[in-house]
């Protein structure tokens, strides 16, 4: 099967929908049954594609502007993907959005409804998603979502045909080999002195996360924790002001490191360094950080929200959403408790181990068989296809 992925999350800092793209496209390279291209919507950008991506995946396409591109394919739908790439069985947007086609495929990934059930905590692009996934939908697209919970939500929100939506869970962002003394030496220099034990956050500065209500729960432990630090590491973004006002009124902000956004380094040495990783969102579709905190062994406090019990399971702490006693308490059972630190190590390890990218490929390229047969049906009743 030709199968063109857009990539262009790829581009530039990686959030979750990033490293979504980097390992389902390295997983689907590894498949013989598939013959994965990548391709990015961006006028200026474009040209950072190749050197973004996962080994043994091409990139040939012709120039796609996205600002009126978005515009024609809203309004008119097309032009066609085909037109900029080529000849292709399917094509997969994976940002909420798929450009429309003459005679391919078309499977969208929704990510969450955060703009339908929260649309207080988005930015303006955000709220532009649910009609876009409507008009998909309308037009006959398949759709992926990286949980059952989204899955259940895509349907119920959009009345999507449950037979045209499936669900299919990523694996767990893979780092590249990163030299542990710079992580080490990265790690420290974030610290304050008289640091023991810390408390890591890995998330952009959105109000969905809920990191003032982290810094909330931090200044409930850390006045009888005096080794005790929060690192808040993830890009900046539209809970900024909010946050860094959280944070600015907290007793023990001398102990509370804003860090930003950091990079895989620096990644990979905050996760070994963390006592504990702390996810403390309102609303989640997947799950990626605590995931791959569970996969290092490090202990996870999570709250339970949206898709996190699905992906997480037993193997974090859960507790309820915007319970900042709660959040606290299950933090400072981490810091005090050998024995509970170790429980939540082993049964993070075990339920890490159940996802991988080589699975979440096996699912999509189920998915894709499935639009491609869906397309040669269509084609032979003589229906139109979208």
């Amino acid at each position: 099967m030709r199968v063109a992925v857009d990539a262009t999350p790829l581009i530039g800092h990686r959030t979750g929908v990033g490293e979504f793209c980097r390992g389902a496209l390295g997983g689907l390279a590894a498949r013989p049954d598939v013959a994965v291209s990548a391709f990015a919507v961006s006028w200026r950008r474009r040209q950072w594609l190749a050197e973004a991506l996962p080994a043994g995946v091409p990139s040939a396409q012709r120039a796609m502007p996205a600002r009126p591109l978005q515009w024609s394919w809203r309004r008119f739908g097309r032009p066609s993907a085909e037109w900029f790439l080529g000849e292709r069985d399917v094509v997969h947007g994976t940002n909420f959005v798929v450009p429309p086609t003459r005679r391919a495929g078309r499977v969208v990934t929704v990510h969450d409804l955060t703009p339908v059930r929260f649309p207080e905590m988005c930015d303006g692009p955000t709220l532009a998603y649910p009609e876009l996934i409507r008009s998909a939908v309308r037009a006959g697209a398949f759709v992926h979502t990286p949980s059952v919970f989204v899955a259940e939500e895509v349907i119920e929100s959009f009345g999507a045909d449950p037979e045209r939506v499936r669900a299919v869970h990523s694996g767990i962002p893979e780092r590249a080999e990163v030299d542990q003394e710079r992580a080490k030496q990265a790690v420290a220099d974030l610290l304050p002195d008289g640091t023991g034990r810390v408390i890591v956050s890995l998330a952009t500065a959105e109000p969905r996360k809920d990191l003032p209500g982290l810094v909330a729960a931090f200044n409930e432990l850390a006045a009888d924790r005096p080794d005790v630090t929060l690192v808040l590491a993830g890009p900046v973004g539209w809970g900024e002001q909010e946050l860094s006002r959280a944070i600015g009124a907290s007793p023990h902000g001398g102990r509370i490191v804003r860090a930003g956004w950091v990079d895989d380094t620096t990644v990979a040495g905050l996760i070994d360094a963390a006592t504990v990783l702390a996810y403390p969102s309102r609303y989640e579709g997947f799950g990626f950080p605590p995931l791959e905190a569970m996969a290092k062994g490090v202990p996870v406090v999570s709250t339970r929200a949206g898709a996190i019990p699905e992906v997480l399971g037993s193997g974090a702490a859960l507790v309820p959403v915007r319970d900042v006693a709660a959040l606290a308490g299950a933090l400072a059972e981490v810091l005090d408790s050998e024995a509970r630190a170790q429980e939540l190590s082993i049964a993070g390890r075990q339920r890490a181990a159940e996802f991988s990218w080589a699975r979440c490929a096996d699912g999509l390229a189920a998915l894709y068989a499935d639009v491609v047969a869906d397309r040669s049906r269509a084609g032979s009743a003589g229906q139109p296809q979208p």
